[in-house]
């Protein structure tokens, strides 16, 4: 079948070729309880998480570089994603927290069909959707976890080559939004959304603009204020990326929370803004 998962609609029969997103068949880098993400996903045990291999985007400041860029990892069948759904539940992974899955989405729901977990799903996208994979991704998810990494078109052309990420980011992020919230007595959360946003240097105008955009969303909506952006790939091309966000940029942001009257946020400090919190992508 010829892939048209994600908005880059490449056309590759991924079963035996590599895609735009830089894989074919199924492949993953590791499978853990992870305990960094937002409070109320990793909650006590951690979440599920299940990071998966290749993306359709690869922005130039990826933390997660020799994923995306399929450097590391290990090809899967569906049935063996299927085991480690059970294995993560199991080990008592508050839900399943699904890393990139946009090019994966059909395999994911196969898996999902083999067994479904009693837990949670997360979707844990970078934003760059389709509605058409996202009406598929909602047959099996609870939560949605998306980036929204830009609204201005020059960034998005500069740090992904992808000028069209806002045109489908922002209707994406509108799909995800309208998925009800709930949690339970204790605050783990049950379904929803959570928007992620990573402040990036020199772009802090454009933080403030996903802030007045989030303002928009359904007020059940979740916002996650990222300070953890730390140089890893930019290299000479983009000088400007080769240092951390300063205070200022920070409160630019942090500013423009709190003029919209956001009230469901999670904000980071500046220890965030550290290498340590990438993990290792041993198998």
């Amino acid at each position: 079948m010829k892939c048209g998962l994600c908005p880059v609609a490449c056309g590759v029969e991924r079963e035996n070729a590599v895609g735009r997103c830089g894989v074919k068949g199924l492949k993953i880098a590791k499978y853990y309880l992870h305990k960094f993400e937002e409070p109320t996903i990793s909650f006590s045990k951690g979440s599920g998480c299940v990071f998966f291999c290749g993306c359709s985007l690869k922005c130039v400041f990826c933390q997660n570089y020799q994923l995306s860029r399929n450097e590391r990892g290990k090809e899967i069948t569906v049935k063996e994603l299927s085991e480690i759904f059970k294995r993560l539940e199991d080990d008592g992974a508050d839900n399943i927290n699904l890393v990139t899955p946009t090019h994966y989405t059909d395999k994911i729901a196969e898996a999902f069909a083999l067994y479904k977990p009693s837990i949670p799903i997360v979707y844990n996208t970078h934003g760059y959707e389709t509605i058409e994979n996202l009406q598929l991704a909602d047959t099996f998810t609870d939560i949605y976890l998306p980036d929204l990494k830009f609204i201005d078109k020059s960034l998005a052309k500069r740090y992904t080559g992808r000028e069209d990420y806002p045109d489908y980011a922002i209707p994406a992020v509108k799909f995800m939004a309208q998925k009800a919230y709930k949690s339970d007595e204790k605050g783990k959360m049950l379904s929803g959304c959570v928007v992620r946003h990573l402040i990036l240097p020199l772009a802090a105008y454009d933080s403030v603009k996903v802030v007045e955009f989030v303002a928009t969303l359904p007020n059940s909506v979740r916002f996650s204020l990222m300070s953890q952006y730390t140089p890893m790939n930019a290299g000479e091309k983009f000088p400007e990326l080769n240092r951390r966000i300063t205070r200022r940029e920070y409160s630019l942001a942090l500013g423009a929370v709190e003029r919209c009257g956001l009230k469901n946020v999670f904000l980071q400090d500046f220890a965030s803004s550290d290498a340590s919190f990438i993990p290792d992508w041993d198998y």
